[in-house]
């Protein structure tokens, strides 16, 4: 797949790669906006929300004609899950609360299909395809999918190394809220344990020769050298930038755009 080509030699390349993830509110729309804006990529959560299976297929179908990347993090790290995020469309998934390397396994056995994998193909996701020839799949999808597994736990930090060097793994990536509670820090940036595990995160992304996965706020952030960045949930982003626009209207001021709001 052409989009997940040109996302992965950003990551590899370690270029400026800047997206948002749609949890609250998706449509497909928010495709050509995130596209207009100058993004790299645009994720859809399905962790926390449903959103429409049909709706989000086509979404995945607008991304792979307009050669721009559509990701899905999908409600857990579970075969089944994975393998019907899969169904849709997209070019690669952020999967949720990876902790070790079977976990590592069971994703790789999700989205390859044999003999790399026990993958099943079908839905919306049969139209990637000129043919459904192994080798086919293998060169236009498998060969190009991006996975980023999130550290979210004490456990999944303690196996980072084995999980960012484990084969499927594109990018290393990280869960920054949920670490912050599992690490008894919920939510409390700022402290040297969470700070330290982010730390703990990248040195293993880099020992493995790969990208870390950020979300948080990008200037900060590409001041330290991060690259491959989530800016934003859009309606979060919306509501902050409505809130300060109506409290510089009441004062008469000028509205300024609101910063990032990040979603953990």
């Amino acid at each position: 797949m052409k989009s997940g080509a040109l996302l992965k030699e950003k990551i590899n390349r370690h270029q400026p790669t800047f997206g948002v993830m749609a949890t609250f509110h998706f449509w497909p729309g928010l495709v050509e906006i995130a596209m207009n804006a100058g993004l790299d990529y645009l994720i859809i959560d399905l962790e926390h929300l449903t959103h429409a299976p049909e709706m989000v297929a086509d979404a995945c179908a607008i991304g792979r004609r307009e050669n721009f990347p559509i990701l899905i993090r999908p409600a857990s790290a579970e075969f089944t899950t994975v393998r019907l995020a899969m169904d849709l469309g997209p070019c690669g998934l952020l999967i949720p609360y990876v902790q070790t390397p079977a976990m590592m396994d069971e994703i790789r056995d999700a989205v390859y299909m044999k003999p790399r994998g026990r993958r099943r193909p079908g839905g919306p996701g049969n139209l990637w395809v000129k043919d459904y020839n192994y080798s086919t799949w293998k060169k236009e999808f498998e060969d190009d999918l991006i996975i980023l597994p999130q550290i979210e736990s004490k456990i999944g930090l303690e196996n980072v190394d084995a999980i960012a060097n484990h084969p499927v793994t594109t990018a290393i990536a990280i869960g920054p809220y949920d670490l912050s509670a599992d690490l008894g820090v919920c939510w409390q940036p700022d402290s040297p344990e969470l700070t330290g595990a982010i730390d703990r995160i990248r040195q293993a992304g880099k020992a493995a020769g790969k990208n870390m996965w950020m979300i948080g706020d990008g200037p900060s952030l590409t001041k330290k050298g991060f690259t491959f960045l989530c800016l934003t949930e859009p309606i979060m982003f919306l509501a902050a930038s409505l809130g300060q626009l109506v409290q510089r209207t009441r004062s008469n001021g000028p509205a300024e755009p609101a910063p990032s709001i990040p979603l953990p």
